[in-house]
């Protein structure tokens, strides 16, 4: 008899239990916290802020200023029910003006990663934490130019600042990419092109997630996070891109990539510039729930990691429900369980799961984590053949390939 899915996802919340006291995530959260709470969501108190609550239903949206910065998502278009091409669009805008908590937090960064102060890296720190600082914007909508001959207008985004919605798309050939850009005044600055990649509704896709995947995060320790989300250079692990782009020419280019991360929606510029220098270029797809909230990146990477990643896939699943996928992760967090879960769910989705296990980074509690009974309890139901754990990336491509033949 197989387990309910609610004590497979209790089983995974134990181990990020676990990992959350062992390793002083609390501790090192509450820290932080002290100098984020003297912050709050722009214009509280005021209607507009109660209009925020209504998001795409408010009825007075607020026009992008040359004060804003807006970012667009790249995404991936799919065929709907009826045949027509759509897209879900995400936007998001801030205060471009930085917030007076900036030099504080800095310094608090650094020490807690044991920079001295007054290190050059405090200039890498200050360029990653930025849009930790910005003030959201609700209520903002957003018009943009999608490959020269469509206008969109997206939003308005609610109180988080974020807009997501679903827009009906002209015809383009599977495989293409069409270009977007904002149309803003003159100085709004963020991240104001991207890019649509067509995908067929059939054929294969391929679900990564990021932290300690394909990127160096030490998510199992909080000034490892720290350290390696605001001050080292990301790093890819080794073999993994070699890997990526081998299953990229078995699977065809036209095949789409989800880029499926913990890690909260702050961090799009960094993890988009890291994918698009080692990895194929795909969907990054990223948690909402931390505008302005350093502690909270250590919340969303480490906690309710199963529950968040499978329904992103139930959407994915929405989407692309005749295609095949590839679903990569790593034992630190909880996508086992996740990927496990989900093909529970739909057997005939999910052909193939990778799981590294991770076991070159010291200290971090990984003999749990890695034990072949979490696997097997993490996989019950699943067949043998459908899921497989490595440490070396080159041992993948015969997986791959087996499935795919």
């Amino acid at each position: 008899m197989s387990l309910p899915s609610t004590y497979r996802r209790s089983e995974s919340s134990m181990l990020e239990h676990q990992t959350w006291c062992n390793r002083g995530f609390e501790f090192t959260e509450i820290s932080l916290a002290n100098i984020m709470r003297a912050q709050g969501l722009v214009q509280k108190f005021k209607v507009t802020h109660l209009l925020s609550y209504l998001g795409r239903l408010n009825p007075i949206p607020i026009g992008v200023s040359k004060n804003d910065a807006v970012w667009l998502f790249d995404n991936v278009a799919f065929r709907g029910p009826n045949g027509t091409w759509q897209a879900e669009f995400v936007t998001a805008v801030f205060d471009a003006r930085i917030s007076t908590k900036f030099v504080d937090a800095v310094g608090d960064i650094a020490e807690k990663v044991g920079l001295s102060k007054g290190d050059k890296q405090e200039k890498t720190i200050e360029k990653r934490i930025t849009p930790f600082l910005m003030e959201v914007l609700p209520m903002r909508r957003v018009d943009i130019n999608f490959g020269e001959s469509t206008d969109l207008r997206l939003g308005p985004g609610g109180r988080n600042g974020i807009s997501s919605e679903l827009k009906k798309l002209p015809d383009s050939a599977a495989g293409s990419v069409v270009k977007s850009m904002a149309e803003v005044p003159s100085g709004t600055g963020g991240l104001l092109g991207m890019a649509t990649f067509y995908t067929e509704p059939e054929g294969w896709a391929v679900i990564s997630d990021v932290d300690d995947t394909i990127k160096i995060t030490q998510t199992s320790d909080p000034v490892g996070i720290l350290r390696s989300t605001f001050v080292a250079e990301p790093t890819p692990i080794a073999g993994m891109p070699e890997l990526y782009w081998h299953i990229k020419d078995i699977v065809t280019p036209s095949a789409p990539w989800f880029y499926l991360s913990a890690s909260p929606y702050n961090l799009y510029p960094f993890l988009r510039e890291f994918t698009h220098r080692y990895y194929p270029r795909g969907q990054l797809i990223l948690r909402d729930a931390s505008w302005m909230t350093i502690p909270g990146l250590l919340s969303n990477l480490t906690l309710g990691t199963q529950r968040y990643k499978v329904d992103r896939m139930k959407k994915l699943y929405e989407w692309l429900p005749r295609k095949k996928l590839i679903c990569v992760g790593d034992s630190t967090q909880s996508d086992p369980e996740a990927y496990g879960e989900m093909y529970r769910k739909h057997p005939e989705w999910i052909k193939l799961i990778l799981i590294r296990k991770v076991t070159d980074i010291a200290a971090i509690g990984t003999e749990i984590k890695n034990a072949p009974k979490r696997f097997e309890d993490a996989f019950e139901g699943v067949p043998r053949e459908v899921w497989h754990v490595f440490q070396d990336p080159a041992e993948c491509g015969a997986h791959v390939q087996r499935v795919v033949d």
